[in-house]
């Protein structure tokens, strides 16, 4: 006779509310195994019994057979007394002491089941706005607490019919504790109102949305994490309207498509694309735009188009309606605002732009907008790339594990497209995106979501990390709790965050690692403003081993808004002055000559002109010498429109055509000097040469630039591993072509997978910095 051996099984990794306990249910009943499984704060806690051979093959399968929405981290297990035996297999109710250490699931899409059961009229659910189950639906959107169960949820308000409470207790059915589990006798209801104060409910009110679509009017639209502004994408005067009333005169819009059929008629999406677009997650995926299909302002000037498949029922019950099959889904907010995510907020605010807004009275308890991600191929690379532009619906607030332990920590990020992370064992759990901290609203989204994730997660660090800026908000407040809840408050340089965040997410752990990092502005060691940086180093200490040559911002802030500024002050950089540089570069007649003189005066003398390394406002000054933007109405239009010339053809030019840089010595850090590539540029320019070839010229000169800098660190200081990182790597050319020519010279080149390389990377950074340095007191 076999004799029977029991097993205590611990579970880690996003195993709740993804139908885990059913599945490992069902699991033992198939093997006849008796004993029981709960969650609790760690995750999934089984206890089991049955012979050798059966518990090891059912160990096995709990990572290779787990449902779709899991990820199985970790199983332990541990052999203990056999039981009494005759018991059976049981879900026990969850256990909620303990240290949370569980993953919160993230929202996720209309699987293929429920997805049916919306469109079939003789199922109960059908058309039912909310449909979801233990494989689908809203998860850290609606969550307010661990262990994942209903009474923690904003679902707690609606109590199960008869017929949900029986699918909610059978663990063979496939919404067994669906947390979100609802139909049309017992959930949440859709609503409308408009301008007038016209209401509807449930049917009448998606007709109503459907019908204003129709007619070209605004619809604001309640998705899983909070509001989009939705108008039909194939009407151009609609489009138009919305860009009017959102006063977003360029900016490219996300559309939302039907399925990939549709996708089809107006982008090129590769299989790899479509998958990524089709995942559970839904993020808004960057494809090539084809010429025709979509009226050309949706995404004015660019390539590319951001696309998403439905990720809520009433999506679904949208895009399927005739003559509707694309809208475009913009973040249903105003203008440097977070999106709305409350009823009342969305009621009060959004009327400034929609026509009518379709909400409901399932309450959000933390706003998530979308992801959006972009997948780049190239021959030299040994595997496509997939870049994180934001982090968010789908994704957050999954971890980063960085494999080694770190100290409790929070890290608040910077002021841009921020984040806010926090660690728990080698775990870093990254926010959702929350935006730019520069409105109260913003900033108490940054505040909430910070208070949020740690109660999730039962954390309470005593120490925090913050940019080294002081004038940043974040920075501002959590030095005045300095002393109260948080014990000791770690600064953190912008550019050395950067760098760490790359090398933490490819686990490198060495102190002689080249950080390449460009981005718009960040606040230096010396009070200046950097931005175009090689940093040598590790977490704990880098230096500054080379920098773009400085350039003046003709009225600070102002010459990010207005780049025709940043491109005359390069140009008189360049060739002196003021009538040779007209001459030069035409555009710069839209100066009159008053301004032209004032400019020139304030660069001479240093008045609101401070002095600034970036490599982002090289490639403003760089597009509006081109004439392609002059001023700008969003973040690094000119440089997004610089590189649109370029297509997604990502070849490098050959070697004699590549612009090239200068370099010099200053302050003890190599100076890389653009000059050359202005008067280069000029002289094309004038021989009418064509703009995306001088673009591709541009780009390949900065490539070049790159990799000869690194050659040289390295033929001095011996490093070999190089990290890329900051916000002008958002570039894709630069990107792809900086790491295939990295590692054809022999580096090890690494670049962000994981998280955005902009700052919504900027926090997982400043916890590895933040504990190096604790590590060394």
């Amino acid at each position: 006779m076999t004799s029977s051996q029991r097993l205590r099984i611990r579970v880690r990794g996003v195993v709740q509310g993804v139908g885990y306990r059913p599945f490992v249910y069902k699991l033992a009943h198939a093997r006849g195994l008796e004993g029981w499984v709960l969650n609790d704060p760690e995750g999934v806690l089984v206890e089991v019994e049955g012979t050798e051979q059966d518990l090891r093959r059912f160990a096995h399968e709990l990572t290779s057979e787990a449902p779709p929405q899991a990820v199985v981290e970790s199983v332990d297990t541990e052999v203990i007394e056999p039981g009494a035996g005759g018991t059976g297999f049981v879900i026990r109710h969850s256990e909620h002491s303990g240290r949370k250490v569980t993953v919160v699931p993230a929202d996720s899409y209309v699987c293929a089941d429920c997805r049916a059961e919306l469109t079939d009229p003789t199922d109960r659910r059908y058309r039912y706005p909310f449909i979801n189950c233990t494989n689908c639906g809203p998860r850290y959107s609606i969550v307010q607490g661990l262990p994942y169960d209903r009474a923690q949820t904003t679902m707690s308000a609606f109590t199960m019919c008869d017929l949900c409470r029986g699918e909610y207790e059978d663990p063979l059915d496939r919404r067994y504790h669906a947390q979100p589990n609802a139909c049309p006798a017992c959930g949440p209801e859709l609503m409308l109102v408009d301008r007038t104060g016209n209401r509807s409910v449930g049917e009448d009110a998606l007709g109503a949305a459907v019908n204003a679509l129709r007619a070209g009017r605004i619809v604001a639209i309640k998705s899983v994490g909070g509001f989009h502004l939705a108008v039909n994408a194939r009407d151009a005067d609609a489009v138009a309207l919305l860009r009017t009333r959102k006063r977003r005169d360029s900016k490219p819009f996300a559309v939302m498509a039907r399925d990939l059929a549709t996708v089809a008629t107006f982008a090129d999406c590769d299989q790899d694309e479509a998958a990524l677009m089709a995942s559970p997650a839904r993020p808004i995926v960057l494809v090539r735009k084809k010429d025709s299909g979509l009226p050309g302002t949706i995404a004015p000037r660019n390539p590319n188009l951001g696309v998403m498949l439905p990720s809520a029922p009433q999506h679904h019950l949208i895009v399927d309606e005739p003559g509707l099959d694309v809208i475009v889904m913009t973040s249903g907010n105003i203008s440097g605002y977070p999106i709305a995510y409350r009823n009342d907020d969305a009621l009060a605010q959004l009327f400034d732009i929609a026509d009518v807004i379709l909400y409901n009275n399932r309450d959000i308890e933390i706003r998530v907008d979308d992801s959006i991600v972009r997948r780049s191929k190239h021959p030299g690379l040994p595997a496509p790339v997939v870049s994180f532009i934001r982090r968010a619906r789908g994704y957050a607030p999954y971890p980063i594990d960085v494999g080694t332990e770190l100290r409790p920590l929070v890290a608040y990020g910077a002021e841009l497209k921020t984040t806010v992370a926090l660690t728990s064992g080698s775990r870093v759990y990254i926010s959702q995106h929350i935006g730019d901290l520069k409105n109260d609203e913003t900033f108490e989204s940054h505040r909430r979501t910070a208070r949020h994730l740690a109660e999730l997660h039962d954390l309470t660090p005593r120490h925090a990390a913050c940019d080294l800026h002081p004038q940043f908000r974040a920075t501002r407040s959590v030095l005045r709790e300095q002393g109260d809840e948080i014990e000791q408050v770690l600064q953190v340089q912008h550019h050395h965050a950067h760098m760490a965040s790359c090398m933490a997410e490819n686990r490198l752990t060495g102190d002689n690692v080249v950080g390449v990092v460009f981005d718009g502005a960040g606040y230096g060691v010396d009070e200046t403003i950097w931005g175009g940086e090689f940093l040598l180093g590790g977490y704990r200490d880098v230096r500054r081993v080379a920098r773009l040559r400085l350039l003046p911002l003709l009225g600070g802030d102002q010459a990010v808004r207005e780049p025709i500024r940043t491109g005359f002050a390069l140009a008189l950089d360049a060739l002196g002055d003021s009538p040779t540089a007209v001459a030069a570069f035409p555009v710069l007649a839209q100066l009159d000559e008053t301004r032209r003189h004032v400019f020139a005066t304030m660069r001479d003398r240093g008045v609101n002109a401070p002095l600034t390394s970036s490599m982002g406002r090289l490639f403003d000054a760089m597009a509006a010498l081109c004439g392609i933007c002059v001023r700008a109405e969003y973040e690094a239009q000119g440089p997004i429109e610089f590189e649109g010339l370029l297509g997604r053809d990502l070849r490098m030019s050959d070697v004699d055509e590549r612009y090239g840089f200068a370099v010099g010595g200053s302050d003890g850090a190599v100076e890389i000097d653009p000059r050359p590539v202005v008067l280069a540029m000029a002289a094309d320019l004038a021989a009418g040469v064509p703009l995306e070839v001088i673009s591709r010229r541009f780009h390949s000169g900065v490539v070049d630039m790159v990799v000869h800098r690194c050659a040289a660190i390295r033929a001095a200081e011996g490093a070999h591993e190089v990290v890329l990182s900051g916000g002008v790597f958002l570039n894709e050319f630069l990107l792809v072509n900086c790491l295939v020519e990295l590692a054809e010279a022999g580096f090890s080149a690494y670049c962000h997978r994981q998280v955005p390389t902009n700052d919504g990377g900027i926090a997982l950074g400043q916890v590895l910095v933040a504990d190096a340095r604790l590590a060394a007191l």
